[in-house]
């Protein structure tokens, strides 16, 4: 419940403290006084936009802070899932800068607005003096069905369900245009994929390819100088190893005068045996040597490929290539996987939407069992606010497909007058009997929903000082269940609360400023009678105020 309300620098406020303490607080005051003020601040306070235009000084930074008491409500899974400390009294503060700038703090904790204002919805409903065109709107008429249907659970369940199916088909809507767009370029990448799958690239190829070529066109001259080489080392009558076993044998004789002789004498014995081997080796690769011009064709065949590839392509070396054939086979295999998602996201859609049916029916179920509860509440409320001959009813009808609120469409239908013909409200209702309908559903909502407090804004517009205090009995009656707070005109309300708020202004030396006071009894006799006299207040006009505050 809301236990005060501190409002500073705000419109024509310079300071306000307000308490409530009582489960039905009503708040007078003459029209321009400031009440209006006070419900924007408290608005400011559960999340509103701020404007600069709302600063009282423009100098000075405005603060609205109102202080709740969360002891009686399930609130901690909202503060884990906002990762916030859970405490029984929760204090919502909004600060404006003089530069526009606005900051929202949870018991002095910076939070968004958007946390400030998700919270404020568990905390109070505000009823404003407009709020009758909620009645036309299909999210309140569902609201209201919902909660005496006490199906808001399933109607949770089946908004994260079709929330999941909308999603679904979003992204199916999503694979298949990029399947279209992939058929397309699908047989382009398939015969590139396949040209540079039939060549053999690897590193270092080309350069490789281009020895080979090189080596077979001139394989005669190749052949020639190695066996050139061959038969100078060893092939000849004179050639380099006769000489070097010459040598060997002269330098063998002197091996007996010194061991560095022998040592030499070891050295050339090496590099005739070194020698020797080169020479059968450079023998080898000779015999190795044979033109083949069919060889030399395929190898220039594979050059040309290599090179028309990585001039087609625009790259410099066979690494390019290779990584262009693994992007363009990431391609095919994307396709294959974009129709293997396709089916499995079909499959994933059908049973979301068997599971939305199944949702959906049962709403459907609990729904149609509420209507008549429902129709015949707010029937005897209307009665109970002098509208006996109101007619309220409520329409279920199905559509053909899911949407957001299940198979469901609602029409709130309605008739103030006997033998009147039932229409939607805005068509046949005037200002009095929508504050009234309005207040017959609200009654209806707080009696099953666990809402702590409920602010009505002049609900009493547009009816007369009877039904006023017929209303005034139902606001009291709700109190009993949740706190209530009623800004009213009319003095058989005022009479109905037990904490009585009185907004005024005065104009001080140079500006008005709008103040608020709990009023004591004499206060209120004295307030109620002016009501009722619409101006100073007469002896009998006191004698009906000092009556109505006693009876209630």
């Amino acid at each position: 419940m809301l236990k005060r309300l501190h409002i500073s620098n705000f419109a024509l406020i310079n300071e306000m403290e307000v308490s409530f303490p009582g489960n039905l607080t009503v708040i007078t005051g003459e029209t321009g006084a400031g009440k209006s003020i006070f419900l924007e601040a408290l608005s400011l306070a559960l999340g509103k936009r701020a404007d600069l235009s709302a600063l009282n000084l423009k100098t000075k930074k405005c603060i609205i802070e109102a202080e709740f008491s969360a002891t009686n409500l399930d609130l901690n899974g909202f503060f884990l899932e906002h990762d916030l400390d859970f405490e029984p009294n929760l204090i919502l503060r909004r600060e404006i800068n003089a530069d526009g700038k606005s900051r929202s703090f949870l018991n002095d904790s910076p939070v968004s607005l958007s946390v400030l204002k998700l919270l404020s919805e568990k905390l109070i409903d505000i009823h404003s003096q407009h709020q009758t065109l909620l009645l036309n709107q299909s999210n309140f008429q569902l609201e209201l069905m919902d909660t005496f249907a006490e199906s808001l659970k399933i109607f949770k369940e089946y908004k994260i369900e079709f929330s999941s199916f909308t999603k679904s088909k979003i992204e199916l809507q999503s694979l298949q245009e990029q399947e279209k767009l992939a058929k397309k370029e699908l047989d382009y990448f398939q015969f590139l994929y396949s040209e540079l799958e039939e060549t053999e690239i690897k590193a270092g190829i080309l350069s490789g390819l281009e020895e080979e070529s090189s080596k077979l066109e001139n394989s005669e001259i190749i052949k020639s100088n190695l066996l050139a080489a061959s038969n100078a080392i060893s092939g000849n009558e004179i050639n380099i190893l006769i000489d070097l076993g010459k040598t060997k044998q002269s330098l063998q004789s002197l091996s007996k005068y010194s061991k560095n002789y022998s040592l030499l004498t070891d050295r050339i014995h090496s590099l005739y045996i070194e020698l020797k081997e080169l020479s059968a080796d450079i023998e080898d690769a000779a015999n190795e040597v044979v033109f083949d011009s069919d060889k030399l064709s395929q190898v220039n065949i594979k050059m040309d490929k290599l090179n028309r590839l990585l001039k087609k392509h625009q790259v410099n070396t066979e690494e390019d290539l290779l990584k262009i054939k693994s992007d363009i086979e990431n391609k095919l295999n994307q396709f294959n996987s974009i129709e293997n998602t396709i089916i499995s996201k079909q499959k994933l859609i059908q049973i979301s939407q068997n599971n939305c049916l199944k949702l959906s029916e049962e709403l459907t179920k609990l729904r149609t069992k509420a209507i008549h509860g429902i129709e015949q509440t707010i029937k005897k409320t209307l009665a109970e606010l002098s509208m006996e001959n109101a007619i309220f009813k409520i329409v279920l009808s199905q559509k053909s497909d899911l949407g957001i609120n299940g198979l469901d469409e609602l029409k709130f239908l309605f008739t103030a007058n006997k033998g009147a013909e039932l229409n939607e409200l805005h068509k046949v209702a005037s200002g009095g009997e929508l504050s009234r309908l309005m207040l017959s559903l609200k009654a209806l909502l707080a009696s099953k929903k666990q809402l702590p407090t409920i602010i009505f804004d002049e609900i009493d517009t547009g009816v007369s000082g009877d039904v006023a205090d017929k209303i005034g009995e139902i606001l009291l009656s709700m109190g009993n269940n949740m706190q209530v707070i009623a800004i009213t005109h009319l003095p058989q309300m005022a009479s109905k609360g037990d904490h009585h708020l009185f907004v005024y202004k005065k104009d001080n030396e140079d500006k008005t400023v709008s103040y608020i006071k709990q009023l004591n009894k004499a206060e209120r006799i004295n307030e109620i009678a002016k009501m009722l006299s619409k101006s100073n207040p007469t002896v009998s006009a006191i004698k009906n105020a000092t009556e109505l505050l006693s009876s209630n």
